[in-house]
């Protein structure tokens, strides 16, 4: 990710954003956007009639901002960009309206179910010429992003020799997710699996970056069905591990922890760096009897949150070629989750490549 000193917090208008979908959860975050000056929600297609009630009686929604379909929303509203919140099966329908009429779109991870969808959408972005991107919580943690700079610039911890990556919680039916979000979530066709979909993603994306979009060279994957009489039809509970030529990264995703944890560790030939949480950053290097921790600086504009960034790349003040939105290494993404899935469906090493 590509820093620039001369962004201007100050937008001349704000971006006009629809927002396809309200089934997934993480739409609140944008709805509460809603009285910011950067951003205008100009239309949200939805045809679940319950959940427009529920959304519009929430954040005092007017009748006049809903849409049945996403088609006609673009025929009457003309959106800069869409933001999808629906499940990760119908991401290809929202580039296949969007892409033709030039409107940008952004997605909740992961960015596809299958390699093949992936490549449909890919393609329609770039026929198109449009952005197409996908949104990780991670992302924006400062923790990480100071991470990636020590690591690419080998402060610390010289070569990377082994990456993990624990994401999880105690599950979405625990946490009390909506029943629209956790209808699509516990399928095994509209999200493509269960833990190792939800969770496994963020360390394929995590790791793809800090390999600088290297695929790894195999892929090996177990998972697990922990609670089945609460997750009848995906599995709870997996475990990935990426064989790069010189570093190994292992992916922990699970909806059986105790606790929600989003943690990334470095070892490297010299040191070792643990991105603990959003702002913690813990750090060892070989010779030290003691970790240092530290505590790290909020993001500054456009990097602190995904609709800052997304309306500065709309607007041409970052490219986002290699960044963990970005369409390269999301790719990349689809691809370790596809090969993941077969590696646990027939209980061996996937080769990617062949």
């Amino acid at each position: 990710m590509v820093f620039k000193n001369n962004y201007s917090a100050k937008l001349k208008q704000p971006l006009k954003v629809a927002l396809a979908g309200l089934s997934h959860d993480h739409v609140e975050g944008v709805l509460e956007r809603l009285a910011q000056e950067d951003v205008l929600v100009v239309g949200i297609a939805e045809g679940n009639k319950e959940l427009v009630q529920r959304y519009r009686r929430s954040y005092q929604l007017p009748e006049s901002l809903f849409y049945k379909d996403l088609a006609t929303l673009l025929e009457y509203e003309k959106p800069d960009v869409v933001m999808a919140y629906n499940a990760i099966t119908e991401h290809m329908a929202v580039v296949e309206a969007c892409a033709p009429l030039g409107v940008h779109v952004m997605v909740e991870k992961p960015l596809a179910t299958t390699v093949k969808d992936a490549e449909r959408m890919a393609a329609l972005a770039r026929e198109h010429q449009i952005h197409l991107l996908t949104n990780y919580e991670t992302t924006w943690y400062p923790s990480n992003q100071e991470l990636y700079i020590m690591v690419s610039h080998h402060i610390a911890v010289g070569d990377i020799r082994k990456m993990v990556v624990h994401d999880g919680n105690i599950g979405p039916k625990e946490l009390g997710c909506s029943k629209e979000f956790l209808g699509w979530l516990t399928d095994p066709v509209k999200n493509g699996g269960g833990a190792i979909m939800d969770f496994g993603c963020y360390g394929a994306n995590l790791m793809t970056w800090l390999m600088q979009g290297q695929e790894p060279l195999a892929v090996m994957a177990v998972t697990r069905q922990l609670k089945p009489e609460v997750y009848t039809d995906v599995d709870d509970d997996a475990t990935i591990i990426l064989e790069y030529p010189q570093a190994t990264g292992i992916i922990e995703a699970s909806w059986n922890w105790p606790y929600n944890i989003k943690d990334l560790e470095i070892f490297g030939q010299t040191g070792y760096l643990q991105a603990v949480n959003s702002d913690t950053l813990r750090s060892r290097k070989g010779a030290d009897e003691d970790f240092t921790i530290d505590k790290i600086e909020p993001l500054a504009a456009p990097y602190q949150d995904y609709v800052s960034y997304f309306t500065a790349v709309v607007r041409g003040d970052i490219k986002p070629e290699h960044d963990l939105s970005s369409l390269k290494n999301n790719l990349t993404v689809v691809k370790i989750l596809e090969a993941a899935r077969e590696s646990a469906r027939k209980g061996k090493r996937v080769v990617l490549g062949k």
